[in-house]
């Protein structure tokens, strides 16, 4: 690191206030970054203020991110343990993702108004005390509740680390640190799979939340003590009825096609859900039309290299998490492995995505976004397809083929269509854009495994294996509307910026 870049150097706690003028970020505070690093050790691997920023809330992200999943391939043992049914229990997995997603904006605003470490630090929070209260579930309500309740809540890091983001970095050094956030936002949750059935086997469901809880704990504390503050922002708006009408749309949506096959696809229970949900978004379009601070600028619309990146992020999301979601289910059920065996067929996927999504960044910056989508929704497309040929007795090789190339595809996609939507967003609405794609790609990811286990519930008499190849294909399908959608998008001109 060259020493003339003051602005860009770790300074002693109290000592002086540096100004990130170059970064756009003159409104953060002074970062004691020596209680960690030694200036001369922090000079030595070249670590910045900014990049030393992002690597903690990129942590804190983490941490909250990857018990979404953590309970995938062990609900039917927490069901047997709570007496309940797994069909309940998807709501452990479900309703989190969706919070993740739905109460995202909000944060945002609240980040804007009260200044981003404070939500970031309550966030964490709140997310280890509810954690702690999951310990104590006495049945599939509570286990639902407390998951959701600590979801709620460690949503926040999602915006305040997307916010930390576009402070300290110029729109075209985005492409990096967005690999980063993509890394993480979509890699957690991948992980938590990983790991969560060789813990429950080995510890149990109970103790995952006692080892998450004082970490949570930690985290808030570190980030409290370690974090820069963001300016606060006057007179901010929030858009609450927006967020309350699109939160309720989605949810009865969701409960619809959850439990379609359950109760009947007629029965009144359905239809009321299905009629409420579509009463529910044309309040929200009514609602986004004269809100003086509106969720969704719906002007938006208009700018295809916003929504569309968007909107192929849901897509690929609805295929990405969805089928992690079914394979190790599938593996489970249709093919009788045991938890300690997929968990290690699984890390192909979170193992490809880590390698891949880094050096994503250097293609996306060598060939554009567009290429980067269209290359990166194939990918996925063919994961799709090809796990969806497993049948008894397939080889641990193909499911590991299949799961990497979803973790190559995506690493190569999802650094690309966050740099867009980062890139094509006004500058006072960064935040905004930021959170509304959290809560698209989250809606795509609830909406992806909802339908695939759904459709795998309904076409269960076709074999236990064949109905969920059923379901990647919808997966499949999904990802043909991605690529189709990438064509259409522009990449960010870089004529003037040196890799």
């Amino acid at each position: 690191m060259n020493p003339r870049h003051n602005e860009e150097e770790l300074t002693r706690h109290g000592r002086e206030t540096i100004a990130v003028e170059n970064a756009g970020v003159d409104e953060v505070s002074v970062v004691p970054w020596t209680a960690m690093f030694p200036r001369k050790v922090a000079r030595k691997i070249g670590l910045t203020r900014k990049w030393a920023t992002l690597i903690v809330v990129l942590a804190g992200l983490f941490t909250t991110s990857s018990t979404i999943t953590v309970l995938v391939v062990s609900l039917q043992t927490i069901a047997n343990d709570l007496h309940s049914s797994v069909n309940t229990l998807n709501w452990s997995i479900t309703g989190p993702m969706l919070a993740f997603g739905v109460v995202g904006p909000a944060y945002g605003k609240i980040g804007d108004l009260y200044g981003h470490k404070k939500v970031y630090v309550f966030g964490l929070l709140f997310a280890g005390i509810f954690a702690g209260a999951t310990v104590f579930a006495w049945n599939a309500v509570t286990m639902v509740l407390f998951r959701l309740l600590s979801a709620v809540a460690g949503s926040a890091t999602g915006p305040a680390a997307m916010a930390y983001v576009n402070r300290l970095f110029e729109p075209h050094e985005r492409v990096r640190p967005m690999g980063l956030w993509s890394f993480t936002t979509a890699g957690a949750p991948v992980l938590g799979v990983v790991l969560g059935g060789p813990l429950v086997d080995s510890i149990g469901w109970r103790m995952i939340f006692i080892i998450q809880t004082p970490l949570l704990l930690i985290a808030a504390l570190l980030a409290w003590n370690l974090l820069p503050q963001t300016s606060r922002e006057k007179n901010v708006k929030f858009d609450v009825w927006g967020s309350v009408t699109l939160g309720l749309g989605a949810t009865l949506f969701l409960l619809a096609i959850n439990r379609g096959h359950t109760w009947g696809w007629l029965s009144p229970y359905i239809i009321g859900a299905g009629v409420a949900a579509v009463v529910s978004f044309w309040a929200f379009v009514r609602i986004e039309r004269t809100a003086e601070a509106p969720l969704m600028p719906l002007h938006w619309l208009g700018n295809r290299n916003l929504v569309l990146p968007m909107v192929i992020q849901m897509l690929l999301n609805f295929a990405y998490m969805g089928g992690f979601i079914v394979v190790p289910q599938m593996l489970e059920n249709g093919l009788g492995m045991t938890a300690a065996h997929i968990g290690l067929l699984v890390i192909a996927r979170p193992l490809s995505f880590s390698i891949v999504a880094p050096l994503g960044s250097f293609f996306t910056m060598r060939v554009g976004e567009r290429v980067s989508a269209v290359i990166g929704s194939i990918g996925v497309l063919a994961s799709m397809v090809l796990l969806s040929t497993i049948r008894t007795g397939a080889g641990d090789l193909v499911v590991i083929l299949g799961l990497g190339l979803s973790g190559i595809g995506f690493g190569i996609a999802g650094p690309a269509l966050s740099a867009l939507v980062s890139n094509s967003a006004p500058e006072e609405s960064i935040g905004v854009a930021g959170a509304m794609q959290q809560l698209l790609s989250q809606m795509g990811a609830v909406l992806g495994s909802t339908v695939m286990i759904s459709m795998h519930e309904m076409l269960a008499g076709s074999g236990p294996v064949k109905s969920y190849a059923y379901a990647l294909l919808a997966g499949a399908v999904t990802c043909v509307g991605a690529t189709l959608v990438s064509t259409r998008v522009s990449s960010t001109d870089r004529s003037m910026v040196t890799v």
